[in-house]
């Protein structure tokens, strides 16, 4: 597990965001793995630099077991996307981030934030997903969604598959044209329970398949 108390302007929380991006990019060169620029005076804690390298050793394990993918028949009616052509399929590695936070009992509890994976294709970044929900690819397109049905994971542990509509689209590129896209084979991602410290974060790791579709 990896908890933290960070805000989304903070250093820490930038740099994951950087961390978890480049760490399997083949956008950059070797040179620049470290291109990162500090917004603040204080450089990165030892604490947090530890914590996320067992997180990445943790999206390692879990991604590892390669799950099967689902094929389009063994879709539950209301995931499927009928009469729609594939634009594009990514595969993402990252967390699924969780804020501790009031609930509707006025009881603190670990509550879903966002996500924050990277995109790849053959083992190639091509793109990150983040808050909105968001997709951005490195050809400069991006999209926002949002969500208009879903269906349980493979297990508790693993976060729901979603069927998502497509509410904006920015630049031109591969995912100009898609109207809607799918999480598939979804693995890891959930985390609840009760907490105590007002704005902690948690980062649960997950992989999923995304499919675009026009």
């Amino acid at each position: 597990m990896c908890e933290t108390k960070l805000s989304r302007t903070s250093e820490e929380y930038q740099r994951i965001m950087h961390i978890l991006y480049f760490s399997r990019s083949r956008v950059g060169t070797t040179e620049d793995k470290e291109p990162f620029v500090p917004l603040g005076k204080q450089s990165l804690t030892v604490r947090l630099r530890l914590r996320l390298l067992a997180l990445g050793l943790t999206v390692a394990a879990v991604v590892s077991g390669n799950p099967p993918r689902a094929n389009a028949a063994d879709l539950p009616e209301n995931m499927k996307i009928k009469e729609a052509t594939t634009v594009a399929t990514v595969y993402a590695e990252g967390v699924q981030i969780y804020e501790c936070k009031n609930g509707s009992d006025n009881r603190m509890s670990w509550q879903f934030r966002e996500p924050l994976a990277t995109l790849l294709q053959d083992g190639t970044t091509i793109g990150r997903h983040f808050a909105g929900p968001r997709w951005e690819f490195v050809d400069g397109s991006s999209i926002k969604a949002d969500v208009s049905d879903q269906t349980p994971g493979a297990t508790q542990n693993d976060i729901a598959l979603l069927k998502l509509k497509v509410v904006e689209h920015r630049g031109d590129g591969v995912l100009s044209k898609v109207k809607a896209v799918q999480r598939l084979d979804t693995r890891g991602g959930v985390f609840f329970g009760a907490c105590d410290q007002p704005g902690a974060m948690h980062l649960e790791p997950y992989s999923a398949r995304y499919v675009f579709l026009n």
